[in-house]
Parts: structure tokens; sequence; C-alpha cells
């Protein structure tokens, strides 16, 4: 029995490529350097995973920003104003401006958009089309790294962004047609490309194509069922692999059944119950890759759950017909657990029950073995001390807490939780208080954190310096940027966040029921890494949280100092959560949390409090007749977490690299006083929406793009308000960036901020 993988992490065992990346942008490496250190990632990813027994391996499963950047060079779909700069940059440097922009030399160049890839927190950078839009393949990234392990002496298997879902995750740049129109064009470049692969030696080739698990028109399918008859049918000698994942194709398997297809790939762990009528429809012709180990969460897989699939299988259409593999990319998971210590964050019980990538790679093969009449030995050992750590944890009293479970079952469905007083007569209580201008300027939480911060960090979390020493640093800076914002002109201001790792970490750790990694890294986007924390039991408080550290900001000026606290789904979908009970029920756990700290906080004098969502519509199941049930209990989450503060109090949310017009009812049915929004990529298209509906609550779209390096100009920025302003009235309108700023150095935000600051005293 076969077994492949689809994806491995890109970023190295160590974050190697964010530290090339970064170095290299900052010009402290040349590009042959960085060349070479990807070149090393590579090389070490597919021997690694040849060691562990794999037998299918991908290749251009790499990227040094994103996949769908790459392929988007690829196919020559670069945005007109990009083409100066092709004429002046190196290839690397053109394709890191498409991710960044460019912002040097008299060039002034907005990056593509980036929103997330699916229901996960990695963002994408998004295709854009026009009504001429031509293809033609253009450098050889694909070829090269196919060549580049073949020199190793592993034939991979190049790994393809399938034509349908490039166009799908694009965005019509002019109006008067149809992106999807484009595949007429578009394949015959991809004809191309897989035949150079052939020419190359490729004689196993992967189509991804994630979007066949959604909902589709009828239109759509046939669209997608002409392109893949035509790619898979053009190359006999290639075996390729339809990949899709992150939820069920029964729903369009008529399309999958009937195209010229050897193996395809689904995944089992997000939707399991497929199985069963996929193996009846099947045709002879057809394999099966089960993707039975989970590529998107950390825990160690449930052998005995699995072998019952893969039996089932082999029993109906033979193991020649099955292939093993993970659900999806291992892209969203850690890359080793071996690298990680048995420490107090990290309890032995808990990392015992978990596996990173490496550890995956071995699970399917392990499958594999156990699935042979004679399984080893050591499988079988396995298999049995597997068997035995799941029984004993899921009886354990670290993953049980009676009083909070006895909590949440006291909040039931029939209970009324909102706030004391509708909107309009709560913004007038507040705006009494708070005493706000038209336009009012705020940030949207964290500050840049210099070197010298990290530093101090590290000491602190090593036991070099004491706590004294710790504290006294963090509020001498709170109290630095407290003083900064309010000679600038801020309305509303923030403490900068210093003492905070990672806004979803920083809670967890405060949090019971919650355990921290050292090197459980995973990319979010470009070299941007996050370290989710895992849930692991019933969650509760511990004590106050950010208490302290709001009234010290309060007690340096008048002005309203927002306490700032991440909300309870966006904690759900940015940790590797348990799934030994619902996550509706975890994240009502979550929100009683956060509720004690809301109140809390209130009781101690803070008059603006932030509880963040930016994960809220990245939770949305990819299938709209799932969509109201998880939006029914994202929501309650929410207003769980506020529920009983006083209407004096303003509460405040942000979002970010969503399409809110997929939940604008549902951010309605939040009640959140004022909601901030990433909109300066899309020119403020996102307001759209808001202004359809008659969106009646305060609305802050970001006016900086903080994941840019660019310095926005003070008209640029009055030319983004004023276009937020054709969609939403000039009161309900607020000024600020798109996100926070801790990942932005200083010497970009000063300029930046101060432009925001100059833009809305001028408006106003």
């Amino acid at each position: 029995m076969l077994t492949q993988n689809l994806g491995y992490p890109r970023i190295g065992a160590n974050r190697e490529l964010k530290k090339a990346c970064e170095s290299y942008w900052k010009g402290s490496i040349s590009p042959e350097e960085l060349e070479n250190a990807g070149r090393e990632i590579r090389r070490k990813n597919w021997i690694l995973q040849k060691e562990a027994g794999m037998d299918i391996i991908p290749s251009n499963d790499f990227s040094y920003y994103d996949q769908i950047a790459d392929w988007s060079v690829a196919l020559n779909v670069i945005p007109q104003r990009f083409r100066p700069l092709e004429e002046r940059l190196s290839p690397m440097d053109s394709y890191f401006a498409l991710c960044r922009g460019y912002q040097k030399d008299g060039f002034d160049v907005t990056p593509l958009e980036m929103t997330k890839w699916f229901d996960t927190n990695y963002h994408y950078m998004v295709p854009e089309f026009s009504k001429s839009q031509s293809f033609s393949f253009r450098g050889s990234k694909v070829i090269d790294e196919f060549r580049e392990a073949l020199q190793l002496g592993i034939k991979t298997k190049p790994v393809l962004p399938g034509p349908f879902s490039f166009l799908k995750l694009g965005k019509e740049k002019e109006v008067g047609f149809n992106r999807l129109d484009l595949i007429h064009i578009l394949l015959p470049v991809y004809l191309e490309i897989v035949g150079q692969l052939e020419d190359a030696g490729a004689d196993c080739i992967q189509i991804d194509e994630p979007f066949l698990v959604t909902d589709l028109t009828d239109y759509e399918k046939q669209l997608c069922r002409i392109a893949l008859t035509e790619l898979f049918g053009s190359f006999p000698g290639v075996r390729f692999v339809l990949a899709t994942y992150f939820g069920g194709v029964s729903h369009n398997f008529d399309i999958i059944r009937k195209l010229p297809l050897e193996v395809l790939h689904i995944d089992l762990v997000r939707d399991r119950n497929q199985i069963d009528g996929i193996l009846e429809q099947m045709p002879d012709s057809l394999s099966l890759s089960l993707g039975i180990v989970d590529g998107r969460n950390i825990w160690k897989n449930d052998l005995c759950r699995s072998l019952e699939i893969i039996e089932k299988a082999v029993a109906k259409i033979g193991p020649d017909r099955v292939i093993l593999a993970p659900s999806c990319s291992l892209l969203h998971v850690p890359y080793d657990l071996d690298t990680e210590k048995e420490e107090k964050g990290l309890p032995r019980n808990v990392k015992q029950i978990m596996a990173f990538a490496v550890q995956k790679t071995g699970e399917v093969n392990l499958l594999a073995d156990l699935v042979q009449e004679s399984p080893s030995d050591s499988a079988m050992r396995k298999m049995k001390e597997t068997a035995e750590i799941f029984s004993a944890w899921r009886e354990s009293d670290i993953v049980n807490n009676s009083e909070v479970k006895q909590k949440v079952a006291a909040i039931n469905d029939s209970m009324a939780i909102s706030r004391n007083s509708p909107f309009d007569k709560r913004i007038k209580i507040q705006q009494e208080r708070l005493k706000l201008p038209v336009y009012p300027t705020t940030m949207i939480g964290s500050l840049p954190q210099t070197n010298e911060l990290r530093i101090i960090r590290r000491k602190y979390k090593n036991n070099e310096i004491d706590e004294n020493e710790y504290r006294s640093f963090i509020n001498n800076e709170v109290k630095k940027a407290v003083e900064w914002q309010e000679q600038l002109g801020f309305d509303v201001l923030v403490h900068g966040e210093f003492e905070r790792n990672d806004m979803v970490e920083f809670f967890g750790e405060r949090l019971k029921g919650f355990a921290f990694t050292q090197n459980g890294w995973v990319q979010s986007y470009g070299s941007r890494c996050v370290k989710p924390p895992v849930i692991y039991g019933d969650i509760s408080r511990k004590g106050p949280m950010t208490v302290d550290v709001a009234r010290l900001a309060q007690s340096f000026t008048s002005k309203p100092v927002k306490g700032m606290l991440t909300g309870p789904v966006t904690i759900l979908q940015w940790s590797f959560v348990r799934v030994d009970q619902p996550r509706r029920t975890t994240a009502k756990q979550i929100a009683l949390a956060i509720r004690d700290e809301v109140l809390d906080l209130e009781r101690s004098g803070i008059r603006v409090i932030q509880i963040d969502e930016p994960a809220l519509r990245e939770g949305l199941p990819l299938r709209k007749a799932d969509w109201q049930e998880y939006l029914n209990w994202a929501v309650r989450a929410f207003r769980l977490s506020c529920w009983g503060v006083k209407d004096t109090t303003q509460i405040h949310t942000h979002m970010c690299y969503a399409e809110f017009n997929d939940i604008i009812d549902a951010i309605g049915d939040m009640d959140a006083d004022v909601i901030s929004i990433e909109a300066s990529r899309s020119q403020m298209e996102l307001l759209e929406v808001f202004s359809r509906t008659s969106y009646p609550n305060q609305i802050g779209p970001g006016v900086y793009d903080i994941h840019s390096p660019r310095i926005p100009s003070v008209d640029e920025i009055k030319g983004l308000i004023l276009a937020a302003s054709e969609h939403i009235d000039s009161g309900q309108l607020w000024v600020n960036p798109d996100c926070g700023l801790k990942t932005r150095s200083w010497k970009e935000v000063i300029p930046s901020i101060t432009n925001i600051i100059e833009a809305a005293k001028s408006l106003r």
C-alpha cells in the first residue's frame, strides 16, 4: 500500500526561511544566500520524508512567501502597476514587491490583496484578473524544483494549484466579465507546464482543487469538469492526483467520477462520513488517497479508528487502489515535536498525545505497516501504547473540570445575552462620556516591538532578570507610548501591548486548560509565523489578566485608553483545539473567562474595551448549509464575552482579511459599538456591503496597510477616508490602521501614524 504527502512545512525546523527572508529584505544577505537557504530547506524536507518511508513526495510545495503568489508569477498574472518594476528589479525583488508592495526610487506600488486560505489562519495573495487577461508560462520554479529533487535521487510529485481553484481564489479588477470564463485561455498554459514536467521526467502530478469541497453552481461544475477532463486526458503517461481537502466532496462527486483520473485524494478528518458514498460510486479505474492523519491539528492519530476506515476501503476496492496520506498539506502544523522539552508550559501527559509534521509523516507509514497481513512487532507495540494513552487521557482530571462544565451548562440557549440598551441609545450615552470628535482616531492594539524589548522579555523568561526589573521596563514603555499618542493627538489610546508575545498565546498563558510549545511555529503569511497554544482541557480564568496594565496606562492620561482583549472565537480558531468536545462548547468556556476580565476592566474605570475577533469569518464552514449553525454560536460567544457591561462602556471589536459579505448579518448581531476592519488594500471596497445593508453601528476602516513596509501619504489616507465616506456616513467613521503594529518598525510607524492624524484633522 502506497503512502503520499500533499505538502510539507516550508519555514524550516528552526524558522530558517523567516530569518533568511527578513535578512534579505534588510539587505543583510545576498540573493544567492537567500536562494541557498531555500534550497537547503527543500533538501532537508525531501530527505526527511524519504527516510521516513514516504513513497510519493511532493515538490513545488515550497515558497519564499506564498504558493498562490508563486503561481500568479508562473502564469504571468502580474497587474499592470507592477510592470514598470520588472524592468528595474530582479525576478526575486519583483516577486517580493508583488507580495509586500514597493516604495522606493520614485515608485509607490501597493501589493496584492491578502486574505485567508479557506478556513485556516494562513493568508494567501489574491490574484488579480482583468478583461484582457492573458496567460503565459514564465519562470521555471516548478520544473527546477523537480529537477533539484531528482539530483538527490528523489523523483517527486510536483504540486500545482488547479486551474479552476486558481481562478476562484482571485478577483476581477474590472467590471463586465467573469474571471471563471478565463479558464479556456488558461488551460493551454497548464498543458504546456505539464508537458514540460513530463519531459523532465515527472510521471505523477498533484492538482489541488480544494474548491471541490464547496458549493458550486451548475456553470462552475461544468467549467471544472471540462477543464480537468482536458488536462487529465491529454497526458496518458502522467498519473494525476486530484487533491481535495478541508471538507467532503460527496456533493460534487458526479464531476469527479467522470474524469479520466487515476487518484482522488479526500479529507477524512474533516468529513469521515464521505467514505461510504464515494466507495459505492467509484469507477474501477480510480484509486483513492485516504487523508486520515490530521494535517490541521497537533493530536496523535487514533490508529484504531483510522484502521477501520482503511480496512473498509481495502475490502471494497483492494489494497492496490488505496493510498494513505495526511488530510491536507502539513503546512498548517509545526515541524518536529522532538524539539519540544517537557516543562511547565507543556506537561508530559499533554506532549505524549501530540504529533507535528515529522511525527505525522511517521504515522502515515505506521498505518501502512499496521494494515498489512503481518504488521511488524514495533507497529503493534505503538498501536497498543497509543490506545492506552488515549484511554487514560479521556478520563484525566487535567482535561475535565466539573466547575467549568457547570458554569457552561447554566448559560442555556434560551437566555437573552444582549446589551442593556440598543445601540442608538448607547452611543449617545457614550459620546457624552467620551466627547470624541468627528473621525475619531485610534490604534488597533499593538505598537512596534523592538529588539531591546525582545531581549528584555527573553531575559525575564530565562530568569536572567527579576520581576521588578522586567515590570519597570514594560511600565516605562507603556508610559512613553501613551505620551507619544497623546502628543500626536489620538482620541482613544492603546497601551501598546509590550508585555504580550502573541494576542492568543498571552491569554492562553493566563487561562487554565492551555499548554504551550517552545517551537510549535506555523506560517501565517510571508515570514510571519505564529505559535498557536494548545487547548487540551476545560478553560477558566486564573485571575485578572490585563487589568493592572490597563489601569497603569489610563493613569498617564485623561483620554480614554482601550482595554485590549482577544475574543473567544479567535482564541479558539488560532489555537490547536481539543477534539473530544464540540468547538462551540470550548468557545463558550473561553467567552465566560473573557467576560470575567471585561467586567473587571469596567470596574477599574476603563471606558473603552476592545474584544478582537479577526477569526470570526475564518471559522465559517465551507458549505453554506452549515453557516447559520456556526454563526449562531460564534456570535453568541462574542456577546457572552461582554454580557453585563454598562451602556457607558464602549465595546470595540476588530476583524481583518475577510470577505464580509458572507457574515454581514452576523456582524450586526454582534452589536459591538465600533468595529475596525482591514480595508486599505481593497481601497475600501469591503465597505460596500456595510453600506448596502445600512449597518447602523460605527466602523473604523483601516487606512494604513500594516502588512507592507510602505508609508502612506496624507493625501492617500484622506482619499481612503473620503472613499469610505461614500459608503458610510461620516458620523459613523473612525480612522485607524488596518491591524496591530507589532511587526512593523518605528521608522515606518512614526511617519505613517503621523500622516493618519494629519489626514483626520484636515478632514475635520
